[in-house]
């Protein structure tokens, strides 16, 4: 299966989403600016696991004022590509803030109705359909659609179509913010036409059961068959990561850790998973990579950590 995914390491990937300030409060109410968001960490610790040669660019739209090109400024020191990031000069990025209970879960609050990112494949003549077709995989979430308008993404649908027929890979990772959507049948609704053009499903046990109301796991499974993905993981938390595919879980958890922030598990999950899948490694390999970056970085506070 790697193999026909992946014959080679892929020269340029693009990810696409919502870069943001964040704003991680401390026990004693302290708070540490830093920049985040779900994509964004993902392509920070995928350009961390791949080699320098792959091409990792960031597909996002911001302000121009400090803060947003604190953003900027951020993702180049971590090696993203920034040139399909948009400057507006009447808009800014979002802010969200993070608390974390005894266990390290997680809660947020967001200022982001007015988010730069939000206009995003509203005009034709952007993103260039130049940037899509020069990559050879394009990642994003469920986030990614949910800041769009509906001519968005119906626009950003038929870019990966095309993009897809050309031989794109798409990567997709459903995380569900509920206070981003309208309903959740227009949440529903757009999650199942991203399924339809999903190469490799990057699901959480938790996002699905809440988005779809799914009684336990295997009615998660059950639903996600229906679609033809062609790699993928089941994100379980503590659980551990099983494929998609054969549904075979991961055989070595390795040892326990204990959770101080959970922010940005699955997004570096996803970014582990995905480097040993394009480096053409076995489904265990790739599960065991992602689950363990994962318990690295939430034993430290923030979306962005040290790692080694």
């Amino acid at each position: 299966m790697t193999a026909a995914l992946f014959s080679s390491l892929p020269g340029s990937i693009i990810v696409i989403g919502e870069v943001m300030s964040e704003l991680i409060v401390g026990d004693a109410g302290q708070a540490q600016l830093s920049v985040a968001g779900d994509t964004y960490n993902t392509a920070v610790y995928l350009k961390r696991c791949l080699p320098s040669t792959v091409q990792v660019r960031y597909l996002s739209a911001v302000g121009r004022d400090a803060f947003s090109q604190q953003m900027i400024d951020q993702a180049q020191q971590h090696g993203l590509d920034t040139d399909l990031i948009v400057r507006h000069a009447d808009k800014g990025a979002g802010l969200y803030a993070i608390q974390t209970d005894q266990q390290g879960e997680r809660s947020f609050t967001y200022w982001r109705s007015d988010s730069a990112a939000k206009t995003l494949f509203s005009f034709p003549d952007w993103p260039p359909y130049s940037a899509l077709s020069g990559a050879s995989v394009v990642v994003l979430s469920g986030i990614s659609l949910a800041i769009l308008s509906e001519p968005g993404r119906a626009r950003l649908f038929q870019y990966l179509d095309d993009f897809r027929a050309a031989g794109g890979i798409t990567v997709y990772d459903s995380n569900y913010r509920p206070q981003l959507w309208d309903s959740r049948e227009q949440a529903q609704t757009a999650h199942h036409q991203m399924w339809l053009r999903t190469d490799i499903a990057l699901p959480s046990v938790d996002d699905e059961m809440a988005l779809h109301a799914d009684a336990d796991e295997t009615a998660v499974r059950q639903r996600l068959a229906q679609y033809t993905f062609r790699a993928g993981a089941l994100k379980r938390g503590a659980e551990g990561p099983l494929d998609l595919v054969s549904g075979a879980p991961l055989a070595d958890l390795g040892p326990s850790v204990r959770a101080i922030d959970t922010t940005a598990a699955g997004d570096s999950f996803n970014a582990g998973y995905l480097a040993a899948l394009m480096g053409g490694q076995d489904t265990q390999h790739c599960l065991g990579r992602g689950h363990a970056l994962a318990a690295q970085v939430i034993q430290q506070r923030g979306a962005i950590v040290t790692t080694h």
